[in-house]
């Protein structure tokens, strides 16, 4: 897909959590656990606060993974964990991954979304498939810690 003269890809997940969207947002901004839970993003250090650089090591499934050095744009407790990652050149390739969390039917309703820019975007088809597969893995994870309650 084209946008105004760029390529486009989004990934959108959902997964329904019976827990309350401040556990949830807990576990997302936990930074230093993914490791413990977390099957996509392997390790992540930094804090999910505006204008932070996190390092993550995100790993697809069937991918030999790759550390990314993404900002935080948006930290709305409770709400919304938004983060940018971009490479050097403008234009050639760029993600905004989020999770936006909405209270609904005595849970929360977690979107886990991503869209990714530029003129790389038809050429890692294959690695963005798989990506979508570990967000599907992050999300049934997210919700069985969340779920359990315990950490």
């Amino acid at each position: 897909m084209q946008r105004s003269g760029q390529l486009v890809r989004t990934i959108d997940t959902s997964i329904m959590i019976l827990s309350p969207a401040e556990r949830v947002w807990e576990i997302l901004t936990d930074l230093p656990r993914y490791a413990e839970w977390n099957p996509f993003v392997r390790q992540a250090v930094g804090r999910a606060a505006v204008g932070e650089v996190l390092t993550l090591f995100i790993q697809p499934p069937g991918d030999k993974g790759m550390t990314h050095h993404p900002t935080v744009t948006v930290a709305e407790p409770a709400r919304h964990l938004q983060w940018l990652g971009r490479v050097a050149v403008p234009g050639l390739f760029s993600a905004r991954h989020e999770f936006l969390l909405e209270p609904a039917d005595g849970g929360t309703l977690v979107r886990h979304r991503e869209e990714f820019t530029g003129l790389l975007v038809p050429l890692l088809t294959r690695t963005l498939n798989r990506t979508e597969s570990g967000f599907e893995q992050l999300n049934r994870a997210l919700k069985q810690r969340a779920e359990a309650g315990t950490d």
